[in-house]
């Protein structure tokens, strides 16, 4: 495990959910407080809050949109360009994990609450989740973010 990857399951244990984790560990190194890192990615946790795309995987979306997002209009090539690093990182993740969605990934649909009460009641947060964080960030430095 890297450092970066120790970290941000650090930060998942401590409290921060997965995309906050993943985020965190990359926000300072483009220009971004780590506390504003943690504000913005509150709400992709438990995958949007619906099982949808795993929060280690928005995350590592945002680390992408920070290295190479537009930030207006003209720079229509550098969003195409952050478009096609955004799949390029979907689709490493997705050849390693089987999926980007945080309820394939975690066995259950979180968003019935007797599977979300399953989900927690089982430790399948804490038993799947580092794993998801650590791989998330790995492939972002192997991608050199």
């Amino acid at each position: 495990m890297s450092g970066l990857s120790e970290q941000a399951v650090e930060r998942f244990h401590e409290g921060y959910n997965c995309a906050q984790a993943v985020l965190s560990v990359f926000s300072e190194k483009y220009g971004m407080k780590k506390e504003d890192a943690y504000r913005i990615a509150t709400g992709f946790g438990g995958g949007m809050r619906c099982g949808e795309a795993c929060g280690a995987v928005t995350g590592g979306i945002l680390v992408i949109g920070l290295k190479y997002g537009n930030s207006t209009l003209e720079e229509g090539n550098t969003k195409m360009l952050c478009y096609e690093k955004t799949t390029e990182f979907t689709n490493v993740f997705r050849e390693r994990k089987g999926s980007v969605v945080c309820r394939d990934l975690l066995g259950c649909d979180i968003r019935k609450p007797d599977e979300r009460k399953y989900a927690t009641e089982n430790g399948l947060f804490k038993s799947i989740c580092p794993d998801l964080i650590k791989e998330a960030v790995e492939i972002l430095e192997e991608l050199e973010y």
